[in-house]
């Protein structure tokens, strides 16, 4: 029989007591997690508490966890480049190298009544309009940077307007034309003034062609797209363009006056131009209409950013078809001009040294005019046509009294 009096150093009793050890460490672990303070990566690090002698024991090891390895860093995005722009030589607006270097091309538009609404305005860098058949107006809408959707309906040349798109060596886009245009488009169209796009050997659908919802001659039409074809075709090539006019941005709104307006009188029409502070534009009537003046291919409103007044001496033309009422214009030498941009209109000077050279736009003062980037629209009469320009309000009131005279 086994003796129950174990003595005090016996196997048992010092297992027992080494369990006991074991036991005050996990506690003391459990303690120092609850009183401690986490590291970095979930170590603890113990505060100061009361030491206790306690029997020896086995080494117990605490296992904390390790800390996480800080994941590399990812690389950064790459950064999208910002597009580089330019300004346009006919528009002075930012775009991009490419638009800036498309090669002009001017495209004679009708303006009867039957022609009306009329497409290409509101993508056109430079809209001329001037008298052509017994003081009917007609349309001279000169691209650039922007490729219009519809163009038309397209009409027949003139020879002034054949130099003012010589200004640009432009592929000038017509159906047929007086005998004096022709004779210079024949001699000179092959790039030496312009480069020639008669509807009458480029038309048939190949470039331009005739649609079905207008009657015949109101009823050429085109695009931009083929236009640019064509451009490619007779050699117009792009490249670098010389600027003749100068831009600048917007006025602030502060400088802007309130309301104005801009009338021009042609023998079958008038024209208003409403400026329009918001926008910083020149709302196009037509006729006294109430509704302003739409693009039929995009059906926006016509507002060019500059409206220019250029008044010269035009009279009939010789050409042996006295019934066709054909004009020619005294388009080379210099004249009164007006010039509208920002709200304030001025009275300059135009001068055009020679044909093909460009036509220039002075202020009162003598030096070139400043333009605000966008669209001009040019609007030529005879000497004898009236107009009539109305500023808007200053921007800030100033009663009547103190205004100077």
């Amino acid at each position: 029989m086994a003796d129950s009096n174990q003595p005090t150093g016996s196997p048992m009793r010092r297992g027992l007591i080494g369990l006991i050890g074991l036991a005050i460490a996990a506690l003391g672990i459990l303690v120092a997690a609850r009183i401690g303070t986490l590291l970095p990566g979930g170590a603890v690090a113990a505060t100061a508490v009361p030491s206790r002698a306690v029997a020896p024991s086995p080494t117990v090891i605490a296992i904390l966890p390790t800390p996480t390895a800080a994941s590399p860093t990812e690389p950064p995005p790459t950064p999208i480049a910002t597009p580089v722009l330019v300004p346009a030589a006919l528009t002075g607006l930012l775009v991009s190298p490419n638009a800036a270097e498309r090669h002009p091309i001017a495209v004679m538009i009708d303006d009867l009544s039957a022609a009306r609404p009329q497409s290409g305005f509101n993508s056109a860098s430079i809209v001329w309009h001037a008298p052509a058949e017994g003081g009917i107006p007609r349309y001279m809408l000169i691209f650039q940077d922007e490729v219009p959707d519809g163009v038309g309906p397209v009409r027949s040349s003139r020879e002034y307007y054949i130099e003012w798109a010589s200004e640009w060596r432009a592929m000038y886009v017509h159906a047929g034309g007086s005998p004096q245009a022709l004779q210079t488009l024949a001699a000179r169209g092959r790039g030496q003034w312009v480069y020639n796009a008669d509807e009458f050997r480029w038309g048939g659908g190949r470039y331009l062609w005739r649609t079905t919802d207008r009657f015949p001659p109101h009823n050429v039409y085109t695009d931009g797209q083929h236009l640019r074809a064509l451009a490619k075709r007779l050699g117009a090539a792009d490249g670098p363009l010389e600027r003749s006019w100068t831009f600048a941005p917007d006025a602030t709104g502060d400088l802007r006056p309130r309301g104005g307006t801009i009338r021009v009188d042609y023998p079958t029409e008038s024209i208003t131009y409403r400026y329009d502070a918001t926008t910083n534009t020149y709302i196009r009537y037509i006729n006294g209409s109430k509704t302003p003046q739409v693009d039929r291919s995009d059906g926006k409103v016509v507002a060019p950013k500059n409206v220019v007044i250029l008044r010269m001496a035009f009279g009939p033309l010789n050409d042996g078809h006295p019934q066709k009422h054909r004009l020619e214009a005294q388009d080379v030498g210099k004249g009164v001009a007006w010039i509208a941009t920002n709200g304030h209109t001025v009275k300059g000077q135009w001068r055009k040294a020679s044909p093909t050279a460009p036509t220039l736009l002075y202020g009162p003062d003598g030096a070139p005019f400043t333009l605000t980037a966008g669209q001009t629209f040019v609007q030529v009469i005879q000497l004898s046509y009236t107009f009539a320009i109305h500023d808007g309000e200053p921007p800030y009131w100033i009663p009547p009294t103190h205004r100077d005279e």
